[in-house]
């Protein structure tokens, strides 16, 4: 099919509501009978229920909990076998391309065998990931990454 086939016209004409009886929007114009929303010149706040308390003010002000997951770069066991380095940091995944940010979480999967000994300093690993950079007779340090403090929000006075 071609553009020029399509039996869509590009330019709609809109419908002009108000315009008698035999154009199927007269009277009312689509506006139902009577009420705020009827009238012309209608002025509503957004979230305006009527008088009604809107949605903004019934929700509680202060709730839940903070945030406090962290977003791991993970980075594969069969990818790090490829650098020939001895010991990997976070800046040398980071040269390496296999990591977007070195300050951020590195946490290390996969399970493949390696050749050589590895000595890998990263946040998190998981169980396959360590047991296959030991038994190359590697090690896996786990280093924390420094968080930003959670400051708690006020409570409210009883």
């Amino acid at each position: 099919m071609k553009f020029h086939e399509l039996e869509i016209t590009p330019n709609k004409k809109s419908n002009r509501v108000g315009r008698g009886i035999s154009a199927g929007q007269g009277k009312t114009a689509g506006r139902g009978t009577k009420g705020q929303n009827s009238r012309t010149g209608k002025k509503l706040k957004p979230g305006f229920e009527g008088g009604q308390t809107k949605l903004s003010r019934r929700l509680p002000k202060l709730r839940g909990f903070t945030h406090q997951s962290v977003a791991y770069q993970l980075v594969q066991v069969s990818d790090i076998a490829a650098l020939k380095a001895k010991a990997i940091t976070a800046a040398d995944l980071h040269k390496a391309g296999l990591i977007k940010y070195a300050d951020r979480a590195i946490k290390l999967v996969g399970n493949a065998e390696l050749a050589q000994p590895l000595h890998i300093t990263v946040t998190a690993a998981t169980s396959p990931a360590k047991a296959a950079i030991t038994k190359a007779g590697g090690s896996v340090t786990i280093q924390s990454v420094a968080r930003k403090p959670v400051t708690k929000k006020p409570q409210l006075a009883a």
